[in-house]
């Protein structure tokens, strides 16, 4: 039987309840989506969700009911907020993703590897303060980064899109880096490489932008000098 596209809403509404429950990941949910609305018949959309629990069923009454899927763990649940102060702290693995997440780095170096982590919404926004620190974040294919991060003195880094499906997954970048960092890298879940801000690079980091902060003062304190200067000279000048 033809699929309708009520059929595909209703698997594309189980995804997304299956996303949130930590069943699926968000590269997998990215996946299964595509297949979803690429689907012609009820034979093509049944294998999507047939390892998740049904949500108002898919196909003919006839169809088999899913099996649930239990050889994957609950995401950890941890704390919404993220510090680092003069020290450094990672959240990897598969872990739930609140929909929203404080992230603050002064001094300091935070890694957050988003590839196993569980987002308990299609959009969620980790909000960065990153004050003479650095963020690093690591995202799977297929998930929109939205970044909004304002740079003073500072930097934001997010490589391209590389999905245009108005359905995928959508992380939010807010907040602000003051004499800091924050950059957002691409890599599939079984690339193990990833730019950890590993202490001997944080420390270089950390001269960098003290040093820039100096001679940023510096020429600051020139430009009031100056400034002075030129003020006397006019006093002297309307005095004679």
């Amino acid at each position: 039987m033809r699929a309708s596209d009520s059929d595909r809403d209703r698997v594309a509404d189980q995804l997304r309840e299956a996303m949130a429950e930590g069943r699926l990941t968000a590269e997998e949910h990215a996946e299964r989506l595509d297949a979803v609305y690429q689907a012609k018949t009820y034979a093509e959309l049944a294998p999507i969700v047939r390892d998740l629990p049904a949500t108002g069923g898919v196909g003919p009454p006839e169809s088999a009911g899913p099996v649930v899927r239990d050889d994957l763990p609950p995401p950890h649940a941890g704390t919404p907020n993220i510090v680092a102060v003069f020290g450094g702290a990672e959240r990897s693995g598969r872990w739930l993703v609140e929909p929203e997440t404080n992230v603050v780095a002064v001094f300091g170096g935070i890694e957050l590897d988003l590839r196993q982590a569980v987002l308990s919404r299609r959009e969620v926004t980790i909000n960065v303060v990153a004050i003479m620190g650095g963020v690093n974040v690591t995202v799977p294919p297929g998930v929109r980064v939205a970044n909004s991060i304002a740079a003073i003195l500072g930097g934001a880094s997010v490589p391209p899109e590389d999905t245009v499906d108005p359905d995928a997954p959508v992380i939010r970048l807010t907040g602000f880096a003051l004499f800091g960092g924050v950059s957002v890298q691409r890599r599939a879940a079984g690339d193990g490489k990833s730019a950890k801000l590993d202490h001997g690079g944080l420390h270089s980091e950390q001269r960098r932008i003290h040093r820039e902060m100096h001679d940023e003062q510096r020429r600051i304190h020139r430009e009031f000098r100056e400034q002075q200067r030129e003020l006397r000279r006019r006093h002297r000048g309307e005095g004679v």
